[in-house]
């Protein structure tokens, strides 16, 4: 029982604040909204930019825990969840899109990330793939088509440095950039953003289940297609149903 109420260093959470099943925002103001979904969901801490609230979704506890920006805090924060005995989650998230025919407003379902940060390097060599989980990301695919919301599956590109993407005309390195952002266009990748690989390949080492689901809010391949979405409404709707089907399933076994 002291176990269960010691707090981990980051979150300042314990074992019976949470339930094992997560959602990962990366904004703590996204988590009331979040946790609005839930069945009584109440707040249970914010430290630094770890915004946590637990609630109830088919009978199980489920929380929202906001991850802050980037791979290092995504993985401080996914190494302690699972400490503290989370097994399975879902990443939510905005994302610029890649491929022409992707609009803002659609939702990338991510499969695996480029690892194009140096956060899971202390974790795994470079070769190591950073691969979503196929029982969660089959989850949020069956979801997003029951709720029939425009969606695509692929690969993200996970990076460290959001202007480095956005503005790599003021970077010393910028033809180094721009080579590298048009081969991930090149290889299919769907959309960008900065924590997935992270949590996929902390993941795939402490032997839990992760996927993300992004709103795709504008495309920068998109040539004269400038509208911005930041409504995360469906994307939210599409991990809480997903989570619904895990656990229904999870509950047959």
């Amino acid at each position: 029982m002291e176990q269960d109420n010691k707090k981990v260093h980051h979150l300042n959470i314990a074992k019976n604040d949470i339930g094992k099943y997560v959602f990962l925002p990366g904004d703590p103001k996204r988590c009331e909204t979040i946790a609005s979904y839930l069945d009584d969901a109440h707040f249970v801490m914010l430290n630094r930019e770890h915004c946590t609230y637990t609630g109830n979704l088919e009978g199980q506890s489920v929380s929202v825990v906001s991850t802050g920006m980037g791979c290092p805090s995504a993985a401080i924060a996914i190494e302690e969840l699972i400490e503290l005995g989370a097994h399975t989650f879902i990443r939510i998230g905005t994302s610029g899109g890649m491929q022409p025919e992707i609009n803002p407003g659609d939702l990338a379902i991510v499969t695996g990330a480029i690892r194009n940060e140096w956060t899971t390097r202390a974790y795994l060599p470079i070769e190591f793939p950073a691969v979503a989980d196929i029982e969660v990301v089959n989850a949020l695919k069956e979801a997003a088509e029951n709720l029939q919301f425009p969606h695509w599956l692929g690969i993200s590109q996970s990076k460290d440095s959001f202007f480095g993407q956005h503005e790599p005309h003021k970077m010393p390195v910028e033809n180094e950039l721009i080579n590298q952002w048009r081969s991930y266009v090149r290889g299919g990748a769907i959309c960008s953003e900065m924590e997935s690989s992270a949590v996929f390949v902390i993941s795939s080492i402490r032997n839990v289940r992760s996927a993300a689901i992004m709103l795709v809010c504008a495309n920068q391949e998109r040539y004269g297609f400038h509208r911005n979405e930041h409504d995360t409404t469906t994307a939210i709707k599409t991990a809480v149903e997903a989570f619904r089907i895990l656990i229904k399933n999870d509950n047959k076994i």
